[in-house]
């Protein structure tokens, strides 16, 4: 997780050479990358996570082995409606959420190519999922780190050129990301497919409504807790770009930072996820709670010291990408605010992770739309009422506060016990 949050840097930084139009077409672009994801990877993959842990903990074998081909079933359909959607609604989609100009054509040239390989995204992530649901972190970690590394090298190449291979821009930058996924989801294809793996990606396996519905009722919950998350950043985003497009760059900027720092709290997360829906499939609640809070708590204490770090000292993120002062001025004041709250972003992040494989997650939901709603209803105020970044900036730290706690409470009242 921590090489995924490096690959978030470098890849900002190689957007940032080709110039500002093109770090401002990142920053609408971002959010729907971001959002696939973490469907992929946080919400479907925890609902997959979360069955197999849960049929593991039962010692029901043969239903965890059965889970594989339903989850890659999912996985791939939705893969191609991602890839259906922003192939021939993209320039609709992004022009809606404020993108216009030279802006907007940086940010479809990267979404045109980023999307077209949505499967091996999706594939990649439903495997590893699986893989963490039996308690196997080592192998889902080897296969990221590797992604990790050729997604960076490839992405430099392609974007920025080197020697005989010419500069493709924001296209390149996309491409690096299809073609390092797309050998992931081939090799964890294979090794599901072998002797070393747990449980067998079998196509044999008959199709079971009740195997669906087992992974889609956490995954499909959860997907609204990402869809919140995503429309939030939306929100913001639309409400930045009047600003203009320094402004909209530096908000990008910061946005980064909070989306590196949820591979690290997922890596808490995926942890407390299948230590406890094994726990509860054991009919053992006490530790299930158990897991949750001490994964919390390590998360939050991590992440609430980056973002103090980058409250104090913001030119060690902004100063990598950027040297121009208006853009460096308006994420200094963002992270003046936001650093402070990072803390309750990944208490609360974590403690929906550990619900996923508890199965319970409604007051995480809820938590997340307490959180949308008041960004979205004091943004839209402040704006007709000429309100001011700080402002807006001081409205979203407010939201993350609010869901950390929200959620935290949440998981403390209700039982987990069956």
């Amino acid at each position: 997780m921590t090489a995924s949050a490096l690959v978030t840097i470098a890849e900002t930084w190689y957007v940032g050479q080709l110039g500002l139009l093109p770090l401002a077409g990142m920053a609408l672009v971002f959010p729907m990358v971001m959002l696939q994801q973490m469907l992929s990877a946080g919400s479907m993959g925890g609902g997959i996570s979360s069955a197999v842990s849960r049929a593991l903990g039962a010692n029901d074998l043969v239903k965890a082995n059965a889970l594989v081909l339903h989850a890659t079933l999912i996985s791939l359909g939705i893969g191609l409606f991602f890839t259906f959607i922003f192939v021939f609604f993209s320039r609709h989609i992004f022009t809606a959420i404020g993108g216009q100009g030279e802006a907007l054509e940086h940010c479809l040239a990267y979404a045109n190519i980023a999307f077209l390989g949505a499967v091996s995204i999706w594939l990649t992530n439903s495997f590893t999922s699986v893989l963490r649901g039996t308690g196997n972190m080592r192998t889902p970690s080897q296969v990221l780190l590797t992604v990790c590394l050729v997604q960076v090298a490839l992405s430099g190449i392609l974007g920025l050129g080197l020697g005989p291979v010419p500069a493709f821009g924001m296209a390149g930058v996309a491409a690096g990301t299809v073609t390092a996924y797309s050998a992931s989801a081939i090799y964890l294809f294979f090794y599901l497919r072998s002797s070393r793996s747990l449980l067998k990606l079998s196509f044999n396996s008959p199709l079971s409504r009740t195997l669906f519905i087992d992974i889609l009722k956490v995954g499909g919950i959860s997907s609204l807790s990402s869809l919140q998350t995503v429309a939030t950043i939306v929100v913001v985003t639309s409400l930045m770009s009047s600003f203009g497009p320094e402004a909209l760059a530096a908000y990008g900027i910061g946005t980064r930072l909070e989306f590196l720092l949820v591979p690290i709290t997922f890596a808490f997360g995926v942890a407390c996820l299948s230590m406890v829906g094994m726990a509860l499939g054991a009919n053992m609640a006490q530790r299930a709670k158990q897991v949750a809070w001490s994964g919390a708590l390590l998360s939050s204490v991590l992440v609430g010291c980056i973002g103090l770090l980058v409250c104090f000292w913001p030119g060690i993120w902004t100063e990598l990408f950027t040297s121009n002062p208006l853009v460096l001025s308006y994420t200094a004041l963002y992270f003046q605010w936001i650093g402070p709250c990072y803390g309750f972003f990944a208490l609360g992040l974590c403690l929906y992770f550990a619900s996923q494989g508890a199965g319970k997650l409604l007051g995480p939901v809820l938590a997340g739309t307490f959180r949308l709603c008041l960004v979205a209803a004091g943004g839209l105020w402040l704006t007709h009422n000429n309100g001011t970044a700080a402002e807006m900036f001081s409205l979203i730290a407010a939201g993350m506060v609010g869901y950390g706690l929200l959620t935290a409470l949440s998981v403390y009242k209700v039982s987990w016990a069956r």
